[in-house]
């Protein structure tokens, strides 16, 4: 039976009060108020949430927090997160750059600047109209100068050159269109193999990777949760052994995804400065074994042989 929402809003002095008389310590409250309004109660109940006591049966989540939880906990927690959203969007951004430009280049060089018009090099059952006109409504929704340019000299826009195109997708209409190409031995048509050897990754895992990528960037660039989220898009556990249990640990959790953008930047050759920032964020989170566990991270993460 679905119950009647009846919370009202609460002053920020009122939700830090409640906090305090569910068991929360606060050492600056002046610090403390600022924070709520600055970051808000919700966003921030994300990382008190690991905080709170359970009854042992039914396994039940209480309202009180475990004794000395303390207020500048759940900060700090949001605060690392909030670097880690930036060094990952930072990862995604390189690989995202890079993907462009290979798939840009591949389709470009083999069939031509309007590749992407032709419905033929792409697979039968792809839905190559509705996509084509969802890139084309990006195309004609952008501000840029290049684009300006290209509409006001040449004929047939929002048709517009692949090199161009890729420039101004979204990166979900970016990993429609590799989904979308064809790779098909039998025929010679090896469009995905191609571009997906440049990151040294089968054609499927590539495909299956930038879908989870868009959904990871999806989280960063709405300011959302890293830290302690069980995806909801997940990719496929790829069949590696260095990619497997006990190896590399389940594929729900944030540490598959530093494992993939890892192995992205490696290939990019501009991953080995963001490794080394990664490692100084997350190692004093990793001395904490909750936290560790949080983001399905190993003891001995540093020595994994993908991250290494």
């Amino acid at each position: 039976m679905l119950e009647q929402y009846t919370k009202g809003a609460l002053t920020y002095q009122q939700q830090l009060d409640q906090l305090k008389s569910r068991g929360m310590v606060v050492k600056d409250e002046q610090q403390a108020l600022s924070n709520l309004a600055n970051i808000s109660y919700y966003r921030l109940s994300a990382y008190w949430h690991v905080f709170r006591l359970r009854n042992s049966a039914p396994n039940k989540l209480l309202d009180k927090f475990e004794p000395g939880t303390q207020f500048e906990q759940a900060v700090e927690l949001y605060e690392f997160d909030r670097r880690l959203r930036l060094l990952v969007m930072d990862a995604i951004e390189r690989t995202e750059v890079a993907v462009r430009t290979k798939i840009a280049y591949h389709l470009g060089y083999t069939y031509g600047a309007f590749a992407h018009n032709n419905a033929t090099i792409f697979h039968p059952k792809f839905n190559h109209s509705k996509w084509l006109q969802k890139v084309e409504d990006e195309v004609k929704q952008s501000k840029d100068v290049f684009i300006t340019h290209y509409k006001n000299k040449y004929v047939g826009f929002p048709s517009i050159p692949i090199w161009m195109l890729t420039e101004v997708i979204s990166m979900g209409s970016l990993s429609i269109c590799y989904s979308g190409l064809q790779n098909n031995e039998k025929q010679g048509i090896l469009d995905k193999k191609a571009i997906a050897d440049q990151f040294n990754l089968h054609y499927k895992c590539f495909g299956d990777w930038l879908h989870t990528l868009t959904y990871i960037r999806n989280i960063c660039a709405h300011h959302s949760r890293l830290w302690n989220r069980e995806l909801a898009i997940r990719p496929d556990q790829n069949k590696e052994r260095n990619w497997r249990l006990p190896i590399t640990p389940c594929n729900d959790r944030i540490f598959y995804i530093l494992l993939i953008l890892r192995h992205m930047l490696r290939f990019n050759g501009n991953g080995d400065q963001w490794a080394q920032q990664i490692n100084c964020l997350i190692e004093p989170i990793t001395n904490i074994e909750k936290w560790r566990i949080a983001m399905d991270i190993p003891k001995n993460w540093k020595e994994h042989p993908i991250w290494k």
